[in-house]
């Protein structure tokens, strides 16, 4: 496909507003279906923030942090331990390798092979259908913002003064904190503050909630709370930071806990509150689109109060912040923008994980969610720790647990070992609305993780399957045929 000239880009059919996952997959399907597509990225590269500061750095230097955590553990299998001596500036630049491996599908020139215009600036709308970029003005007829968000500093007295990480300036870091506070026990918290742990700092967690992960059920983050604890992560729930001060680069942070005024002496901060889209600096009150603190407002069809500009990603109001949703949500996107076809998005079956280890997996409502929805649900329970592969490879932390109503999934959790691999056969049993049963009557290879799910299922069946009515019944077939 022979890439259009400046001039045939002016009068765009889709201008797409950001280089992360929304924007390219838009990209790259609009492109190729013929449509002209200018895409914008503010920043420097193409790939957002799930390559360069989110997903992709986040899990490289988890699966470094559980290396080194099995190095200790080796006496557990048979063999040496060894106390690590970590270089963080040598596990940094393996992630930065990583990043780099995978940029290379995220090369403006692959987009522009498709047809799309690539620009790098600021697109700020002056009006509905124009912008301005790099002191061009544009002109489209549909619009798409996938601007991503950022993380969200809190307004803490002294903590600009005293400085902090965040996930988007972790991985500049050469050099491992000795004490490290982390602010926030969510998903972001947990899995660096775990990792960081894990590659030596002593890690304390300040959350202000009275429980770890509110949003799961309670027995759920207790458990994962359980293990970390045992790690030796501290994990101080209740927690309110007041302030944060500096003396000679060790840093002290007050908070209230139990109505008691604490103190905490860390070497770093690392704060994990949260993220805030980004939609400033982008001229949408010119554009008529809506938007408050948690981004732009869309419809289940992911278009703006200006029917002609769509939104997805983090920058929008949608209820999950995560990069295959916002993959998921360009589909939408092109569906409506480019095919012009009337498609909601459903995010009743959307997984997602948190990628602490053991892992927790989710998909579809948890037990406190079935509830408040008036549903009776069947729960159904079966410990990692009687899976025979689970327990060859000594990873034995977890459950599952499964939520049944009326013979099928409507929600599921899984904490253990690869928990995010083994979610997706029960997001495929409730998004194709199979029967428990079939799970159950699924043959699964020996010995895998994956057996967990028809163990689980057959659960329910096995109190019926040999209660008393069945072994009557059996004793009466046994009886009269011979």
């Amino acid at each position: 496909m022979i890439p259009m000239s400046p001039r045939q880009q002016d009068n765009p059919e889709l201008v797409i507003i950001g280089g992360g996952v929304g924007g390219l997959v838009t990209a790259s399907v609009a492109g190729q279906l013929g449509v002209r597509t200018t895409l914008i990225e503010r920043g420097p590269k193409l790939g957002g923030d799930c390559l360069h500061t989110g997903c992709v750095p986040s899990k490289t230097l988890i699966h470094s942090a559980k290396v080194a955590s099995l190095m200790r553990r080796a006496g557990e299998f048979g063999l040496p331990a060894a106390d690590p001596r970590v270089d963080l500036g040598a596990v940094m630049d393996r992630v930065r390798s990583v990043i780099d491996s995978i940029q290379a599908h995220d090369d403006p020139e692959r987009f522009r092979g498709y047809g799309v215009e690539v620009i790098f600036g600021q697109a700020r709308f002056t009006a509905p259908r124009d912008l301005m970029v790099e002191g061009r003005r544009i002109t489209g007829r549909r619009f798409v913002i996938a601007t991503g968000s950022r993380p969200a500093i809190p307004a803490i007295p002294g903590l600009d003064e005293a400085g902090c990480l965040t996930s988007d300036s972790l991985w500049t870091q050469r050099s491992l904190p000795r004490r490290l506070a982390v602010l926030g026990g969510g998903p972001i918290g947990l899995e660096l503050g775990q990792a960081l742990a894990r590659l030596g700092s002593r890690v304390t967690i300040l959350e202000a909630a009275a429980r770890l992960l509110p949003g799961e059920d309670p027995d759920t983050g207790e458990a994962l709370k359980a293990i970390l604890d045992r790690e030796g992560l501290e994990i101080r729930l209740g927690a309110q930071v007041t302030g944060v001060s500096c003396l000679d680069a060790v840093k002290r942070l007050d908070y209230v806990q139990d109505a008691c005024s604490r103190t905490l002496e860390v070497d770093a901060i690392l704060v994990a509150t949260g993220r805030r889209p980004n939609v400033e600096d982008l001229g949408l009150e010119a554009a008529g689109v809506d938007f408050g603190a948690r981004g732009i407002r869309v419809d289940r069809r992911l278009r703006s109060s200006a029917k002609h500009i769509y939104a997805c990603g983090d920058c929008c109001d949608t209820p999950y912040p995560f990069t295959h949703a916002a993959e998921y949500e360009a589909g939408i996107v092109i569906t409506n923008a480019v095919f012009r076809l009337p498609r909601k998005a459903d995010y009743r079956v959307l997984p997602r994980v948190i990628y602490c280890d053991p892992e927790l997996a989710r998909v579809g409502l948890n037990e406190r969610e079935a509830r408040e929805q008036g549903l009776e649900v069947e729960v159904l329970r079966f410990p990692f720790s009687q899976v025979d592969r689970a327990l060859a490879e000594g990873e034995t932390a977890g459950e599952a647990k499964l939520l049944v109503r009326k013979g099928r999934l409507v929600g599921a959790a899984l904490l253990g070992p690869r928990a995010g691999e083994l979610i997706h056969e029960l997001a495929l049993a409730m998004q194709a609305k199979i029967p428990v049963s079939r799970i159950a009557a699924t043959i699964h290879a020996y010995p895998t993780l994956a057996q967990i799910h028809r163990r689980a299922v057959n659960t329910a069946y096995s109190p019926r399957l040999f209660g008393p009515a069945t072994r009557r019944l059996v004793r009466w077939i046994q009886r009269l045929i011979p």
